[in-house]
This record gives structure tokens, C-alpha cells and sequence, in this order.
């Protein structure tokens, strides 16, 4: 059974839907963990309501070699899944986790991806440049904001009234149907 850490900062609603797929299925993981930068983040909450620890980390004990490796130890991590994380992701780590860890993005990148698009900035980006399309892109996290192989993207159409708003409702839709699904493909 494959051991999956969640990375979050922000409300967990992808978490949590990570979790309940993994944990309440026979899909060759469970999650054994959430890291979060945010002490206030909707995702502990989330995350602990399910039964999964959650560590607390400021972004400086994340960058802290000895001490991030040595919780993904104690929790046996063989797979890092990045939900909603807004930190980058330190050398060590994506050395460590090399092809195990996974990022999602709401777009269709490379489109609006790179520092600063992430959630509602990414959604008024697609808008103001007039998009037919956007989607989700699940790929491998490197060393590059946004970079790493693709592994999955999905689609949704857009309409001339779409909004911000509609189009984070389409793109919360898309995650929901499918990064769990793409996690399991990918490393289970």
C-alpha cells in the first residue's frame, strides 16, 4: 500500500476528496498525511474530520531539510500529492520524490501557468484573454514553477458570459472528477 502526503495551503477541497477516494476505497494508497503552511487553512479541519494527521509547517521549517525529511519519514511518504500548495516546492524534495510527485493547475498549460497564477488569478486571466477553452493540467512537479512532464490534462468549454466564478466552478468540477482517478493511474 503506497503512502500519499497531501501538500495544501488553502481550503482542501481537493484534499479532501483525495482523501475519501483513497482511503475509503481499495485504490493501492491511503493518505498518511497533510502538510500545510497555513495555520488557519480550511484543510486541517478537512483532513483531521477524516482521520488524517496534519503537520503544521512555516515555510522555513518546509525549506528545513532535516526536519521536512524527517516527518516524510515517520510518516512513511512514497508519493507527494500538491493540492492547492502555494509554496514552491524545495531541491531536496523534488530530488527525494523524483516521478512521485504530482501538481494540479487550473489551466491548460503551458497557458497561464508560472509565479502568481495560481486559483482566482489563473480564472481572470482565461477571462480577460477571451479563452474558448480551459481545463485542468496534472503533471510531475521539477524544479521549474509549473514545469515537469504532463501526465493528464482535461478540458471544459467557455462561453463569452463566463466569468471568474463560472469558470472556477467548471475547473473545481474537473479536479473533483478526475486528479484522484489520475493519481491512482499514475502511481498506484
Amino acid at each position: 500500500m503506497r503512502r500519499i502526503a497531501i501538500f495544501a495551503s488553502g481550503n482542501g477541497s481537493n484534499a479532501e476528496n483525495i482523501i475519501r477516494y483513497f482511503n475509503e476505497g481499495d485504490h493501492g494508497a491511503v493518505v498518511a498525511l497533510v502538510v500545510c503552511n497555513r495555520p488557519g487553512a480550511g484543510v486541517i479541519g478537512r483532513s483531521e474530520r477524516l482521520g488524517v494527521p496534519v503537520s503544521v509547517m512555516s515555510a522555513a521549517e518546509i525549506r528545513d531539510a532535516d526536519r521536512m525529511m524527517k516527518v516524510m519519514d515517520e510518516y512513511e511518504i512514497d508519493i507527494v500529492v500538491l493540492a492547492g500548495f502555494l509554496l514552491m516546492i524545495p531541491a531536496f524534495l523534488t530530488e527525494r520524490y523524483h516521478d512521485r510527485m504530482v501538481n494540479i493547475h487550473p489551466s491548460l498549460l503551458p497557458k497561464f501557468g508560472g509565479k502568481g497564477m495560481y486559483g482566482r488569478h489563473v480564472h481572470e486571466a482565461v477571462v480577460a484573454a477571451g479563452e474558448t477553452e480551459t481545463g485542468i493540467t496534472i503533471h510531475l512537479v521539477s524544479d521549474e514553477c509549473d514545469g515537469g512532464r504532463i501526465v493528464f490534462q482535461a478540458r471544459v468549454g467557455l462561453t463569452p458570459d463566463d466569468t471568474p466564478e463560472s469558470v472556477e466552478r467548471k475547473i473545481h468540477e474537473l479536479e473533483r472528477v478526475h486528479f484522484p482517478c489520475v493519481i491512482e493511474e499514475t502511481f498506484c
